[in-house]
């Protein structure tokens, strides 16, 4: 990265009282997305540019691109991400319509549920007086939970990468959970999906909340997910655990 972690300013009193009215249609704008990009920097967050929509489509010229609006905009996007402020002003006012990655596993992970299991998991949370840290909604039907990374265990066998999704290694134990850590990414908020005029992906529980420990939230997490997956017939009457 090629910035240190900078120190809270006075903007985030007044970013709190915005994020709590949740008004998506001033987030589009430049000023409401600039502040918003800023100030998950300011938590540590590295970000790089991605690609945004066009129309129903990917801006990306991909044919049929599998994940449309959602993917970084180049191949070194890990080394690109940054949490330096001028650097993301510039990327913001260069590319005014572009989503942002943040890149996981280098100062923070992300706990990935479906949707109402994470708003459930979050009530609960916060019900318990657990510290809960930054958490986003996305209209895509996950939610996301922005945590502290693991970094790197001593015995390496006791990690995995990001592609296995979740761990363990069987979706019966954490149905629905993805593990966003080393090599990964994830849409930060503000970010639009194909379709959408305004802002798809957003704060429910802002960055100006210190990033927890994921072990303090993964028990509530499981267990939302695997009741929420209990909830969910397939057309065969069984059970099935949202996964994709």
């Amino acid at each position: 990265m090629s910035a240190e972690f900078g120190g809270r300013s006075g903007r985030q009193g007044k970013l709190s009282q915005w994020l709590r009215g949740r008004r998506p249609k001033q987030a589009a704008g430049d000023g409401g997305r600039e502040t918003l990009l800023l100030a998950a920097a300011e938590a540590g967050l590295p970000l790089a540019p991605a690609a945004h929509p066009a129309g129903y489509r990917c801006s990306c010229d991909r044919v049929g691109c599998p994940t449309p609006a959602r993917h970084p905009v180049s191949f070194a996007w890990q080394t690109q991400s940054t949490i330096d402020r001028g650097q993301i002003e510039r990327w913001a006012r260069h590319q005014p319509q572009a989503n942002f990655i943040t890149a996981t596993g280098m100062t923070h992970d992300v706990l990935d549920v479906p949707l109402d299991a994470g708003r459930e998991a979050l009530d609960r949370l916060l019900e318990a007086g657990v510290e809960v840290g930054p958490v986003a909604e996305s209209d895509d039907g996950r939610m996301l939970f922005f945590t502290l990374t693991r970094g790197t265990p001593e015995d390496e066998d006791e990690w995995w990468p990001c592609e296995l999704d979740c761990h363990p290694e069987t979706m019966d134990e954490h149905p629905g959970l993805r593990w966003h850590c080393r090599g990964s990414y994830v849409l930060v908020p503000p970010a639009r999906l194909p379709g959408d005029d305004d802002p798809s992906v957003r704060w429910v529980h802002g960055p100006e909340h210190p990033l927890p420990d994921p072990l303090s939230l993964l028990e509530y997490l499981t267990d939302a997910c695997a009741r929420y997956a209990g909830d969910q017939p397939d057309p065969t009457g069984a059970a099935w655990p949202l996964h994709h």
